[in-house]
């Protein structure tokens, strides 16, 4: 056999299938981007309001949860696992952290801190689920979102709590030059979240790890610790989103984050992440949060309804793990 009929090799293959993989979510995330532009074109003529400084500076509000929320899950996914419990972990951060400074007489920064922590150990027992204990990670979240909102309930009385200090309201609707302070928010945990993915080891191990985690095992990779870890962050993370939508509008909601893991899990998988593991980035799901964002602040400037825009996120999650499984598959045919 020739040199120029020579069947690639296992080494040719993994590379060529990873610069495919690559390729593949590039070509998600620049469809979504398109995606992006194009909504927001769209909404700014037909929707008046929608280009207003009022509902700009809102549009970044609400986004600023979701896309804070979205990093680290997208460290979750890439790993391989899920996390279907921020929405809860959120509302639990969030009532926690205005009780401290209702109840108890904490300043806002120790009661943000307080609410990022509780986030933080109900992502601790996420990890510990899935690593130690071995459940899947939709099962172990699926009960934290289960007994999140249990907790949620338990200490509020299923009644709002106010009382936190007017300052409190700086986090979700302050201005800081002529950024509003929650897009500054989404800035520093996205570059933070780039770092950790791009410049550290838990980045690193978590792409293999979600593209291989026997492989990842036997390679030496303390896969326990680094599991637990990425939950621990999406957890951390979730309790940050919980803490911005409470000081939007000063107060503990128990309701609050209901349904929101969903907005959060379709923007990582909008923003080209693979919900099979080993692939995803922070500025893809970015990108995903913020069209997320758009459709639902767009849908309520023409009188479109929650139930509709369920509908319409669902279809879109459809779609992009549709195409993210179309893909793979048209890869593993390449390979074999």
């Amino acid at each position: 056999m020739t040199e120029q009929t020579k069947a690639p090799s296992n080494g040719d293959r993994g590379l060529l299938g990873g610069l495919s993989d690559r390729l593949s979510g590039a070509i998600s995330q620049v469809a979504a981007a398109g995606a992006l532009i194009v909504v927001f074109i769209l909404l700014s003529i037909v929707a008046p309001s929608f280009l207003t400084a009022d509902n700009l500076f809102n549009l970044g509000s609400q986004t600023s949860v979701n896309a804070v929320m979205a990093v680290g899950v997208t460290l979750v996914i890439i790993t391989g696992g899920i996390d279907l419990s921020v929405g809860s972990v959120a509302a639990l951060s969030g009532v926690i952290g205005v009780l401290l400074m209702a109840e108890y007489g904490f300043n806002p920064l120790l009661g943000i801190v307080g609410g990022l922590v509780v986030g933080a150990l109900a992502g601790l027992v996420n990890g510990l689920l899935v690593s130690v204990v071995g459940l899947p990670p939709f099962i172990a979240t699926l009960g934290m979102l289960s007994v999140g909102r249990g907790l949620v309930l338990i200490a509020t009385g299923a009644v709002a709590v106010f009382g936190a200090p007017d300052s409190f309201r700086l986090l979700g609707q302050g201005i800081l030059g002529i950024l509003p302070i929650p897009v500054l928010l989404i800035i520093v945990v996205a570059l933070l979240g780039y770092v950790v993915l791009t410049r550290t080891r838990l980045g690193r191990y978590a792409y293999v790890m979600g593209s291989n985690m026997e492989a990842a095992r036997l390679s030496g990779v303390p896969v326990k610790r680094y599991i637990t870890s990425v939950y621990v962050l999406s957890g951390a993370l979730a309790g940050l989103g919980g803490m911005i939508a409470a000081s939007r509008i000063n107060s503990g909601q128990p309701n609050f984050g209901e349904g929101l893991e969903l907005d959060v899990i379709a923007a990582v998988v909008i923003g080209g992440a693979s919900l099979f593991g080993g692939r995803g980035t922070v500025l893809g799901s970015l990108i995903g949060a913020f069209l997320v964002a758009v459709i639902r602040n767009g849908a309520v400037q023409l009188n479109i309804g929650t139930f509709y825009q369920n509908v319409l996120i669902g279809v879109i999650i459809w779609l992009a793990v549709w195409w993210d499984y179309y893909q793979r598959r048209k890869l593993g045919g390449d390979a074999g």
